[in-house]
């Protein structure tokens, strides 16, 4: 069975259009886009984004439509605030699911960062779920009504392990999913970020340990320089990807798998390097 191979929109926010970002993405040999929720400094509304990536979808022939970050932010004590952050999301994935056939969606609860003064913004174990409070647990767990709201619509949602979030470690995030307790809420395993990370288990640990809350991946590389990590291309990093995409054909995996762009410069470029890279990889293993 052939796995779909989304691009994560990153590859294309450098001035170009929805219907630009589609059509490339087609041409190029993706299945489908990672959108963003809200694209940042453009004027417009919920509906007027979602009908833009309607008309694109339409008109490009693109198979999948993904959306991401921003979630909603429920590191707030105020629940008024964290009531309408959720409400605002719901109704954003209603609009969604009427013009998308929605599969899983990457999501965030909001940033949750140290603010002692004096301590590094890259000190990742310094943030997020490493000095969470039992509040901040219960707080980011009210994503259930979203969860219950995707059971309804027939999709997925998957929290993506990201830094300076409640859900930065894969086992973090798979405890905020299994706080949550709803079957369309799991994990998005971003490898490539967990790597940041100074105690991060191996890939097959990982895997294993995320067992069926795993429904979404990221892929993305780097390499370590005198203790400082620096992003590169897909297959130039430390990430055995040839090894990654194995183990998750052999876990059972059944979710889609999205390629990002982590680093400056001709993205246009690196998703087509990227994305080569990535269907030699999924030919030579026998999932394509």
């Amino acid at each position: 069975m052939s796995v779909p191979v989304i691009m994560h929109v990153n590859y294309c926010e450098q001035g170009q259009t929805i219907l630009e970002i589609c059509e490339k993405a087609v041409s190029w040999g993706f299945d489908g886009v990672e959108f963003r929720r809200k694209r940042a400094r453009v004027d417009e509304t919920v509906e007027g984004y979602l009908d833009s990536i309607a008309e694109g979808v339409q008109k490009s022939g693109l198979k999948y439509v993904l959306f991401g970050g921003p979630g909603p932010n429920l590191n707030n004590e105020d629940k008024g605030a964290r009531e309408a952050e959720i409400q605002s999301a719901i109704d954003f994935f209603r609009m969604a699911s009427e013009r998308f056939k929605l599969t899983v969606n990457n999501t965030f609860t909001g940033g949750l960062t140290n603010k002692t003064p004096g301590v590094p913004a890259a000190d990742y174990t310094q943030h997020g779920s490493f000095i969470a409070t039992e509040d901040q647990w219960s707080w980011a767990a009210e994503f259930k009504e979203l969860g219950k709201l995707a059971n309804e619509l027939g999709f997925r949602f998957a929290f993506e392990a990201h830094m300076n979030y409640i859900h930065d470690t894969p086992a973090a995030a798979k405890k905020l999913a299994d706080l949550i307790d709803e079957p369309s809420v799991g994990v998005n395993l971003d490898y490539g970020n967990a790597v940041y990370f100074p105690k991060n288990p191996s890939i097959a640990d990982t895997i294993k340990a995320l067992g069926n809350k795993l429904y979404y991946v990221h892929l993305k590389n780097s390499i370590s320089i005198a203790g400082k990590r620096f992003p590169t291309g897909l297959s130039e990093g430390e990430i055995n990807h040839r090894e990654y995409l194995r183990l998750l054909k052999e876990s059972g995996f059944d979710g889609p798998i999205c390629i990002e762009a982590p680093r400056p410069g001709d993205r246009e470029f690196y998703a087509q390097v990227d994305l080569a890279y990535t269907k030699s990889l999924l030919k030579d293993i026998g999932w394509n």
